[in-house]
């Protein structure tokens, strides 16, 4: 140190290039895009639980019929609306491990509605991998094997039985290899028309770009309900479930697509003037290879999170289709169709477990909705 006259110090030692005061933050601005904007989501933690959420349901949808105790349409004639069943571990105060009560059905005359006595001086413990109906693994793999089945003379219905004594848990599991897939192809659809036509309006612009955006006016001015509807009564009454499955999967991506046309198109109206663009074009690249390699890229973030935003749409749409008896039909099992049984509000008030279909739906719809958003704040990992 070295004292100047008017008695301030200053440090003799050469400063030094190489000194790095902020060491921690461009080490944190140093790591990859994809690493920063992971963190930033971990911390969004209703996201990140939604996430995991999600995860394991699209993972449960293979093997749903193994975790189901019953097949989607197996019938129990002697308990007709039978209520929740608890799993117990403990008899007495001694464990026994799991098991249910014997059950009684018996038909109120006076009230026009079947009660149900539990008998918990007997018993009855669990079976596990059990032979029961037969159903598909992975959706090709013929099985019989289940997780778990009710014992001989008992039933296990966790959350009750419909107007046909058909399990409403079963029923629920089955319900979402449809009712979750339908989302994936309808958005699927719905991103291969508008990255189509808004990548081709914001690219090129003039009469394309006028073309198109009248087409997506026209589109968007259609009631959406009412055309659905119209769409869904078009299709032939004797096609199969997998067929219809299909048909309204695709009638929903298509009837979707506009709001991510637009989307793009005002990205690309921004991106083809900048620099990097204009060297791709001059360097002889063609309109395709600038689209896919040079415009999408920069884009594609923002198309992940209104995937994920969009998905919701897809199945809300199914299930209001479907509980208007104009999407999937029985015998297919999907989260609409249990809802479309559960019509009658009468039957709803003395059997409220025929309502808990609605609950999966509205889990999965705010799971999604939690994980866009969480996704839509982490695209910029260097905005605070």
């Amino acid at each position: 140190m070295k004292s100047l006259p008017d008695g301030r110090l200053i440090d003799e030692e050469p400063w030094s290039d190489d000194t790095d005061l902020s060491a921690p933050e461009r080490s944190e601005m140093d790591a990859p895009s994809w690493v920063l904007m992971w963190r930033k989501f971990r911390k969004h933690r209703l996201a990140l639980v939604s996430g995991i959420f999600l995860l394991a349901c699209y993972l449960m949808l293979p093997i749903a019929g193994f975790i189901a105790p019953y097949t989607p349409n197996q019938r129990s004639a002697d308990y007709l609306y039978s209520p929740p069943q608890m799993i117990h571990l403990w008899h007495e105060g001694q464990f026994i491990g799991p098991h249910v009560y014997a059950t009684t059905a018996t038909a109120d005359l006076e009230q026009y509605r079947w009660t149900y006595e539990f008998h918990e001086d007997q018993p009855m413990k669990l079976k596990f991998f059990c032979d029961g109906g037969t159903y598909r693994l992975f959706g090709f793999i013929p099985s019989d094997t289940h997780l778990f089945c009710a014992p001989e003379g008992a039933t296990v219905f966790l959350w009750g039985s419909d107007r046909l004594g058909r399990d409403v848990f079963s029923r629920i599991l089955y319900g979402a290899q449809l009712s979750l897939t339908v989302g994936l192809i309808g958005i699927t659809v719905s991103f291969l028309l508008g990255i189509f036509f808004g990548s081709i309006a914001g690219y090129f612009g003039g009469k394309t770009d006028w073309l198109i955006n009248r087409m997506i006016e026209i589109l968007r001015s259609l009631p959406e309900l009412p055309l659905w509807l119209a769409l869904s009564a078009a299709v032939p009454s004797n096609w199969g479930p997998v067929a219809v499955f299909f048909i309204i999967s695709i009638i929903l991506g298509i009837l979707d697509w506009p709001g991510l046309a637009r989307a793009v198109r005002s990205k690309f109206l921004s991106l083809r003037e900048e620099e990097f663009v204009r060297a791709a074009e001059m360097m002889g690249a063609k309109p395709g290879r600038v689209i896919r390699n040079h415009l999408l890229p920069n884009f594609m973030s923002h198309l992940i999170a209104s995937a994920t935003l969009s998905i919701p749409a897809m199945i809300l749409g199914e299930t209001a289709l479907s509980f208007l008896g104009l999407g999937l039909r029985a015998p297919a099992v999907s989260w609409g169709v249990m809802l479309n049984d559960a019509q009658n509000l009468a039957s709803i008030e003395i059997y409220p477990w025929t309502a808990i279909p609605m609950l999966p739906i509205i889990f999965v719809v705010l799971a999604f909705n939690f994980l866009g958003d969480g996704l839509r704040a982490s695209l910029d990992p260097y905005k605070s």
